[in-house]
């Protein structure tokens, strides 16, 4: 059985994750929060959290235990770490974006014994909006902890979808990127095209919002492509390892995706040309042609 949500730890404190817990700082639970960065920790502190003296310190006595971390190796070496500091009736969500097998293995690590729960909740849409409780949750779980974790989502979030499953929560996060990124790598092609024909930039975005062919991710990213804005918001390591996971997940379950491996080779070429760490927009760079 749940405990009532009092207090909350949150491990992980790198954009999203430091976004969130600047967000539950604002709630009627007191936050403990830890990460390997001392800044981020200090950041969290200024809106009013504690900083737990370790990871364990973070986890144990909590009645809800947030983990944001960057792949699914890292999740999974935390709570096989982590799960035996679960208190009696806690319940641990997991945030980060990682494949359904990995959740799948947590989930029943720490269900096991019965002593505590295992929630997935993905999210949607950017840091800013997360740290305004205006993003979209993707959530699985057992109906007895969604329910008790009702309050809480509802302050972190505008909506939140039940995906019905631990597994339906991660894989709908790596569809959502799937979609996002590769529709992103065909929008970088279409520009530089345009640009070939001689189309100016402003007039070819202007017109583009007119056709079927605009989507978010033009109405993010493609005017930071046409001013050379690489500035790191969602970086291409990131987005490579999601389309990674993806196209992993859909070969394992033997759904073929032709479209999201040509997308995934977009990213790779980024990476490859030293861009991993720069915004996604800048796949467009190792594609461009290079003046003779």
């Amino acid at each position: 059985m749940s405990r009532s949500i009092d207090n909350i730890g949150i491990i992980g404190l790198g954009a999203m994750g430091g976004a969130v817990a600047t967000r539950l700082t604002s709630g009627p639970w007191s936050l403990a929060v830890y990460d390997l960065s001392k800044a981020a920790i200090e950041r969290l502190v200024s809106h009013g959290a504690s900083a737990a003296a370790s990871a364990r310190d973070a986890v144990a006595g909590r009645a809800v235990v947030f983990s944001c971390l960057p792949t699914p190796d890292h999740v999974e070496a935390f709570w096989t770490e982590h799960a035996a500091d679960l208190a009696e009736g806690a319940i641990a969500v997991d945030l980060s974006t990682i494949d359904p097998a990995t959740s799948r293995r947590v989930s029943d690590m720490i269900a096991k014994g019965g002593r505590a729960r295992f929630v997935a909740c993905t999210m949607g849409k950017t840091p800013a909006m997360a740290e305004k409780g205006e993003i979209p949750l993707f959530v699985g779980g057992d109906q007895v902890s969604l329910e008790a974790l009702a309050p809480v989502f509802k302050h972190m979030s505008s909506v939140v979808f039940d995906m019905g499953s631990v597994e339906g929560a991660t894989m709908f996060k790596l569809i959502s990127n799937l979609v996002g990124m590769t529709n992103l790598a065909i929008l970088a092609e279409g520009y530089l095209l345009a640009r070939k024909a001689g189309i100016d930039p402003e007039v070819f975005s202007s017109a583009l919002k007119t056709t079927g062919g605009w989507s978010t991710q033009a109405d993010i990213r493609l005017g930071w492509m046409i001013n050379d804005d690489f500035t790191t918001r969602f970086a291409v390591d990131l987005a490579a390892k999601d389309l990674r996971l993806s196209v992993n997940a859909a070969a394992t379950w033997g759904i073929p995706t032709p479209v999201a491996a040509a997308g995934l080779s977009v990213f790779s070429l980024a990476r490859a040309a030293g861009l991993g760490s720069k915004d996604a927009a800048a796949i467009v760079a190792p594609l461009t042609p290079i003046k003779p």
